[in-house]
């Protein structure tokens, strides 16, 4: 039951009223001159204990620096690549410029002035709308947590993300690519076009995922490359005994490529438990450092005229499929793919696919010169209709029944 008391002093009266909080504690709910004021006061804070909408105010106080670094970001359960990411985000985007602001301040317009700072700075709309979930993401914590009552995050507006239509490398492109590169790195190319891997699981490959009698891989590693001080080991490469969709997948491979594997493996002498693609110690591959030292300059010797990444190969792995007929679900699980909305992304993705597309498509009545039939009386009548057979299934590559 609410309460108020006057306080022992020798001057104005004044009165505090106290209200029992939800954690069963007395507190307080400000004092005031008048007892029926602090009374009011205690019994309103009293009716947000019990409709369950009462907040401790003092906790708004809390900056954004010690909300994030004392219970938001040492709560996330977190990748050591997804935790490197965010820890970077935080150091450049979001304490700078938060860091000293008390959580219960924060209001959207701070959070609008933020996004127009680093538009004015040149961050493309696509990487403010990646910071803008991991800040969403902060706020909304807070909010449960009772620091602020709504997330300032909400009614952002932020800058358009202009899609832009990516090059696909074609196969000629890749034998060019493929000429330019040293010896000793073209198998693990050849791998990367061949699987559709992640540069993770293709430098993670080792002997035994690969099943030579029935031609086989079987992708259940990967490695990701961190920093060390963001590292929970101390080491900058860290074995995963899983890939990135969580569960390994099994899928076919040509022989002539099982072939040239079974080679290298004997030519190098690699154990069945090595790492297939490794430096000369024995040691996983840096992605940075294959990038500058042996794919840029492959890709300058080559003449490809756009900017490939590493990655790109998974693309055309995935491109090659569907542009040459397979099933989209089967492209999805080789690929690891989560949803079938992501492999959807490749289709068409080839120069000449909507070409073959448009071509595939059966010619329209209306292209075709109508022949009129003369009826037996020298009218004439409307050309006869033949029963069309399986057009619309052999379109779509069907069962060619009507």
């Amino acid at each position: 039951m609410a309460y108020a008391f006057r306080r022992p002093n020798k001057g104005e009266a004044r009165f505090t009223g106290m209200y029992l909080g939800p954690d069963g504690r007395w507190r307080s709910a400000g004092t005031f001159p008048s007892k029926r004021a602090a009374q009011r006061a205690a019994q309103r804070e009293e009716q947000l204990v019990e409709e369950g909408r009462w907040r401790d105010r003092r906790l708004g106080a809390t900056t954004f620096a010690s909300y994030v670094e004392e219970t938001w970001f040492p709560s996330k359960h977190l990748e050591a690549s997804t935790r490197a990411g965010y820890r970077s985000n935080l150091d450049r985007h979001f304490l700078p410029y938060f860091g000293q602001w008390p959580m219960s301040r924060i209001l959207p317009s701070l959070v609008q002035g933020w996004v127009t700072k680093v538009v004015a700075e040149g961050l493309s709309p696509r990487s403010i709308r990646k910071y803008h979930t991991m800040l969403h993401s902060i706020f909304e914590r807070a909010a449960h947590d009772q620091l602020i009552l709504t997330n300032p995050c909400q009614y952002t507006e932020l800058p358009k993300v202009i899609a832009r239509r990516s090059r696909t490398l074609t196969p000629e492109e890749f034998s060019r690519l493929l000429s330019a590169l040293p010896e000793a790195y073209v198998l693990l190319v050849t791998t990367a076009i061949e699987t559709g891997m992640r540069w993770g699981e293709l430098i993670a490959l080792r002997p035994r995922h690969v099943d030579f009698l029935r031609r086989t891989v079987t992708v259940q590693e990967t490695i990701v490359e961190v920093s060390k001080k963001c590292s929970p080991s101390g080491q900058r490469m860290l074995i995963k005994p899983y890939p990135k969709d969580n569960e390994p997948r099994t899928f076919g491979v040509r022989p002539e490529w099982v072939a040239d594997v079974a080679e290298h493996i004997r030519v190098n002498e690699i154990g069945r438990d090595d790492l297939l693609f490794s430096t000369e110690v024995g040691t996983p591959i840096s992605r940075n450092t294959f990038r500058t030292r042996v794919w840029l300059p492959a890709v300058e010797a080559s003449g490809i005229d756009f900017a490939v990444r590493v990655h790109d190969l998974r693309h055309a792995h995935a491109s090659w499929l569907l542009a040459g007929g397979a099933d989209l679900k089967g492209v999805m699980d080789r690929m690891g793919h989560a949803q079938i909305q992501t492999t959807q992304k490749y289709l068409h993705a080839l120069p000449e696919a909507d070409q073959k597309t448009w071509m595939r498509c059966p010619e329209s009545p209306a292209a075709k010169p109508r022949r009129c039939v003369r009826g037996p009386s020298g009218g004439v009548r409307a050309p006869a209709r033949r029963r069309r057979r399986g057009g619309h299934c052999r379109a779509l590559g069907g069962c060619g029944r009507s």
